[in-house]
């Protein structure tokens, strides 16, 4: 398997999904842009607000997947990543992965205490191309 193919394929989508556990072992999956800032395979960046939901659950649960997708005329791809989410709210992460525009929802700037960043460690994966699938460790 080549994982720079894998992360050109990453690079590429728009959209990303976030898995995350509630109290109660169930599985939550929630739509997300794609992530701010991408250190190999290894991490990836999001932003969200801190008062979310997930942000609640990966607080007492940091187990996670985060999963991309194109599905083309003839050709699905998948690729899942799975692994921990972090909570970060210091001030150097969040100005690291800060965009303009991002006052539409965080009204107070890059110190607003509703703006924390999710940073993903992946340590395993699986792809998916052509009605095969194939896991790796990253």
């Amino acid at each position: 398997m080549d994982l720079k193919k894998i992360i050109h394929f990453i690079d590429k989508q728009k959209v990303s999904f976030i898995g995350s556990v509630d109290e109660n072992s169930y599985p939550y999956i929630k739509a997300m842009l794609k992530p701010r800032k991408r250190i190999g395979m290894k991490e990836f960046y999001f932003s969200t607000n801190t008062s979310s939901m997930r942000v609640t659950q990966y607080l007492r649960n940091p187990k996670a997947s985060v999963y991309f997708y194109h599905k083309g005329l003839f050709q699905y791809k998948g690729v899942v990543l799975i692994g921990k989410m972090e909570v970060l709210t210091d001030l150097e992460t969040k100005k690291m992965i800060w965009q303009r525009g991002d006052t539409i929802f965080y009204k107070k700037g890059v110190t607003d205490p509703d703006y924390c960043v999710l940073k993903f460690t992946a340590v395993k994966g699986r792809y998916y191309c052509d009605l095969k699938t194939e896991s790796f460790d990253v």
